[in-house]
């Protein structure tokens, strides 16, 4: 029960943030490690990957709008493993 809760928690903060106009900053992890980051700053987004980053995850080239979520599904697909994204403090 606390993970849902946790779930809910994290899905409702990262909607907080795409909406802000301050940069606002994502981790994206596979397995439990992180590989690139997604920054939002003055309305733009951008991904950067790590050097450890699965190349079809770099290679992605798909829409950064502000649904998250989708986002992380569409890595998911590319990838086919789960992959997650956690909003940090800026």
């Amino acid at each position: 029960m606390l993970d849902l809760a946790s779930d809910i928690v994290a899905r409702a903060t990262r909607l907080l943030f795409v909406d802000r106009a301050e940069p606002a900053l994502w981790t994206i992890a596979v397995d439990g490690r992180v590989v690139g980051t997604l920054l939002c700053e003055a309305g733009v987004r951008r991904l950067a990957w790590f050097k450890e980053a699965d190349p079809r995850l770099a290679a992605y080239a798909g829409p950064l709008d502000d649904d998250v979520e989708a986002l992380a599904e569409a890595l998911a697909a590319r990838l086919g493993r789960p992959v997650s994204l956690e909003s940090l403090a800026t």
